[in-house]
């Protein structure tokens, strides 16, 4: 398509609006909502939903301004239809509904996921099929991902996401959110070694991660050293942190192996493995995925952080590829607070009657 596909985002707590041609951004406009949701340790959805109401026009006027064309030079519209907030993604399928009946552009439905999972071949160009961990504040999972469409689950979490447990552990220690950059801080400092976190799971086959239990120990150990001096030194914040994190990565870095075990059986003839979602900004978690890529020899790669985090220049990219394969959304196109990207995997436990969400 030779005119750019404009993105709309607001599965969660930002508004975004992107202009993409080809592998080419034109122009990409995120509107954060952190100010709002300040004062409540996290997102509160009917704040979200407002705000994203109230936004989305704005961002998307933006966007088309950054990029030098209106809507007249758009070739069509891309829209977050899930998985997410309802509300939010309900302000973004309604926005581009009105895009597309008021200007007759054809619209695509794009899993929030999918936008993610293909980002390295907006950024990279990788080609199918590649091995990716999505790892973010909602969901963590591995999945090849053959195609734009097409998705095989090898692993996920079975409870708390991993930006999930950053952000409580944050909380937990009376550091600000959101939790993964200022856990990363304050880690710098610490000792990993202090304290004996367990590492879910890996005494188990498979690549199923579990992160609420480490949570959970993170507050246990902090309660203790309350009880035990009055309260919490620096130095205690930096080691917990610390040991949280290495926790976390040891435990992602020995899934990532198996995971890897299990796609390169398919001989795949340009090997590589990709990571993206918030905690993929996650220095020393980028450095342990880095080399267990390189041992299986694999190649890394990892988004810059601005495509790494919710944006919408992955979703109009993953509608120019759906678009490709002859994909097409109508007006009744639905929002979805739950959307697996692979439909034919058993659901993850904790996900409720409602079904699987990834």
């Amino acid at each position: 398509m030779d005119r750019p596909i404009l993105g709309i985002e607001s599965s969660c707590d930002d508004s975004a609006a992107a202009l993409v041609r080809g592998r080419e951004v034109l122009a990409s406009v995120v509107v954060g909502q952190g100010r709002l949701h300040a004062a409540f340790g996290g997102v509160v959805p009917e704040i979200a939903a407002r705000a994203h109401a109230e936004t989305l026009d704005a961002v998307v006027r933006r966007a088309l301004g950054e990029a030098g064309m209106d809507l007249r030079g758009v070739g069509a519209v891309a829209v977050t239809s899930g998985p997410g907030l309802i509300g939010g993604v309900l302000a973004g399928v309604m926005t581009a509904k009105g895009i597309a009946a008021g200007t007759g552009l054809p619209m695509i439905g794009v899993n929030h996921l999918a936008g993610h999972a293909l980002t390295p071949r907006l950024t990279d160009g990788l080609a199918f099929p590649y091995l990716m961990l999505l790892v973010s504040g909602g969901h963590c999972q591995f999945l090849i991902v053959r195609g734009p469409d097409a998705f095989t689950r090898l692993g996920g979490t079975i409870d708390d996401a991993p930006g999930e447990a950053f952000d409580k552990v944050a909380r937990i220690l009376g550091l600000p959110q959101p939790g993964g950059p200022s856990v990363e801080a304050a880690s710098a400092d610490g000792d990993p070694a202090r304290f004996a976190f367990p590492r879910p799971l890996l005494d188990r086959p498979g690549c199923d991660m579990s992160f609420s239990g480490l949570k959970t120990a993170v507050l246990r150990q902090r309660d203790a050293l309350v009880a035990e001096q009055g309260g919490l030194w620096r130095q205690d914040r930096a080691d917990l942190c610390a040991g949280f994190q290495r926790a976390v990565r040891d435990v992602l870095a020995e899934k990532a192996r198996r995971a890897l075990a299990i796609y390169m059986e398919d001989a795949p003839g340009e090997p590589a493995m990709a990571v993206a979602g918030g905690v993929a900004a996650n220095g020393p978690l980028r450095a342990a995925l880095q080399d267990v890529a390189a041992a299986a020899g694999a190649r890394f790669c990892a988004p810059p952080l601005a495509l790494c985090t919710d944006n919408a220049a992955m979703i109009a990219f993953a509608g120019q590829e759906l678009m490709a394969s002859g994909h097409r959304s109508g007006l009744d196109l639905a929002a979805r607070p739950r959307w697996p990207l692979d439909a034919g995997a058993a659901p993850m436990l904790g996900y409720g009657r409602k079904g699987a969400k990834a």
